[in-house]
């Protein structure tokens, strides 16, 4: 249950597009053009990898895969006056979870021949590819009973996989209040709808709020040179476009749906099922 200090001082007595920031802090949207999903190819390969071996597990293509997996994906690049423009898949990392009776080398193959090789395209491999496939060796305890808590841990994986920022809140188990989670959904709404706009190739938006202030203390753009235009414009284009009130932030995605299931895997950005992933049409 909410604190009745805290409840008071954001959204008590309160319009609902007035609700306040439910905590302070600083929150991180980033988008890229190297892939249409508007993320950085590192991520969208690793999200895919764990789907794959998800879906080999549920048809019974790999009975021995069990349902704890991660995998680290690291990609060669080029810049390209400010954006970036991935050339090749430099590591493959796969952990994932498995019964007592298949061997190391039988894991192997099949993770590389029947997931990596089903979802990597085959022009970002090459020989000169490192595979670190099983690299402990054994994975038999997973989930919970082998880790004390997840919520919050993987904040990284969440978001961009290290590209853009973070302001260091973990989004799960907040409702729409906290801004760490509806305004990271929104400021990625921003930023992606720029990118697809052909505003930018490449930008970082950072939005910054006090507790129970309605409005972002806030917003700052980084293109990283991307775009025709100065960031002052680009400021103007958002503010005209974008309404950053929590309050409005939940009405324009929906936020109060039971639509978080799916954020647990897979990250929180980067499938359109989610309504901060659809652009918005900006007037500009």
């Amino acid at each position: 249950q909410q604190s009745p200090d805290i409840a008071q001082g954001v959204y008590l007595d309160r319009k609902e597009e007035d609700v306040g920031a439910g905590d302070q802090g600083l929150m991180f949207g980033y988008a890229t053009d190297e892939t249409d999903e508007c993320m950085p190819l590192t991520m969208v390969l690793a999200h895919k990898l764990n789907a794959k071996m998800a879906e080999l597990r549920r048809d019974g293509t790999l009975p021995w895969v069990r349902p704890d997996s991660k995998t680290q994906v690291t990609v060669q690049y080029k810049q390209d006056r400010g954006a970036v423009v991935p050339l090749r898949v430099h590591t493959v990392v796969i952990s994932v979870q498995h019964d007592e009776g298949v061997s190391l080398e039988e894991m192997r193959q099949s993770l590389k021949e029947q997931v990596v090789k089903a979802v990597i395209p085959a022009g970002y491999l090459d020989d000169d590819t490192i595979y670190h496939l099983q690299p402990s060796g054994r994975f038999v305890i997973g989930g919970p009973q082998s880790d004390a808590g997840l919520t919050g841990r993987k904040i990284i994986v969440d978001t961009y996989g290290g590209w853009g920022a973070h302001g260091g809140g973990a989004f799960s188990g907040k409702d729409y209040t906290k801004v760490d989670r509806s305004a990271a959904y929104a400021a990625r709404w921003v930023a992606k709808s720029l990118v697809k706009a052909g505003l930018c190739r490449r930008v970082l938006v950072q939005v910054s709020y006090a507790i129970g202030v309605s409005h972002p203390l806030s917003v700052s753009i980084f293109h990283y040179g991307t775009s025709q235009k100065s960031e002052k414009e680009l400021l103007d284009i958002v503010g005209k476009n974008f309404d950053l009130r929590p309050g409005v932030i939940v009405r324009d995605l929906d936020l109060k749906k039971p639509i978080y299931q799916r954020t647990a895997t897979y990250g929180h950005f980067g499938r359109d099922v989610f309504s901060w992933e659809v652009p918005k049409k900006l007037k500009f």
